[in-house]
């Protein structure tokens, strides 16, 4: 089976004028009035009645995900994903601990010598309180974690909702690529509202796997988990969401939302389900 790749997206924009972005659907003349106008009749979240997690986040199953950024030291890179590899699926598979590792990955482009790990607490922030109150037992975990503070020069976290319209992540063999925003704050309702539309013009690959929005930790952070064949398929599907009418109009209301942006390539270790 060849190993598969993942590629996170991590997108940042620092935005300057409007006119700067129509050039995003100039290849699309259709009068920009009449989008804003089609725009009203578009089902949206009303922002002043509930908490944003309220609004945007699926209500049925109650997920919590956190999200792990380690940065390594060149020189124990290899020893630091042997020693995930040997202890983390042993936490995922263990039906004591209500969490489950969703993924585990090194950086391939954009930030080096760095690890990734996503993991779904099913209950919300009691599960949580309750792993993380069984891993302070937990010989093992005591361990990875004296062996693993040898080897990082940081790290840091953050806590995640799942955007109602995309679907739960689950283990696929094809290449991925997740992708980040930092968003304007006070914008998350509209950018909920209109990714809640454009989500359809990324289903035609089986491409969409997750998407979230931070809680705790870096705020007005939206991460996008998309999978791919590979780079070149990446590209083509990419390219292709410009041949569906609307996409344009997406692109064109929600680049001014995003305040930074940046974008990584990794490739899963093999502990990880999802590949």
């Amino acid at each position: 089976m060849m190993q598969c790749n993942i590629h996170v997206y991590v997108c940042v924009i620092v935005m300057q004028k409007w006119s700067c972005f129509r050039a995003l659907s100039a290849s699309n003349n259709r009068n920009r009035e009449d989008s804003w106008f089609k725009s009203l009749f578009v089902r949206k979240v009303d922002p002043r009645k509930d908490a944003h997690s309220h609004l945007l986040a699926k209500k049925e199953d109650n997920n919590l995900y956190k999200i792990q950024f380690h940065n390594v030291k060149p020189e124990c890179l290899e020893a630091y994903n042997k020693l995930c590899d040997e202890v983390l699926p042993s936490i995922h598979a263990d039906k004591n601990y209500p969490c489950e590792l969703v993924g585990t990955w090194n950086t391939w482009y954009g930030e080096q010598d760095q690890a990734v790990h996503l993991w779904r607490y099913r209950g919300g922030y009691p599960a949580l309180t309750e792993v993380m109150n069984k891993l302070k037992n937990n010989k093992d975990f005591l361990e990875y974690r004296k062996e693993r503070g040898k080897m990082l020069l940081s790290r840091r976290n953050q806590l995640l909702l799942e955007f109602s319209f995309w679907n739960e992540p689950v283990p696929r063999g094809i290449h991925g690529c997740p992708f980040s925003c930092l968003l304007q704050p006070g914008t998350m309702i509209e950018w909920g509202n209109y990714w809640a539309r454009a989500i359809s013009y990324r289903q035609h690959n089986r491409e969409a796997v997750g998407g979230f929005f931070s809680q705790i930790g870096d705020l007005y952070m939206v991460h996008h988990l998309w999978a791919y064949k590979d780079l070149q398929s990446r590209e083509d599907t990419r390219n292709a969401a410009w041949q569906h009418e609307g996409w344009d109009e997406v692109v064109y209301y929600t680049v001014p939302l995003i305040q930074h942006m940046e974008s990584r390539i990794m490739i899963p270790l093999k502990a990880s389900p999802l590949q």
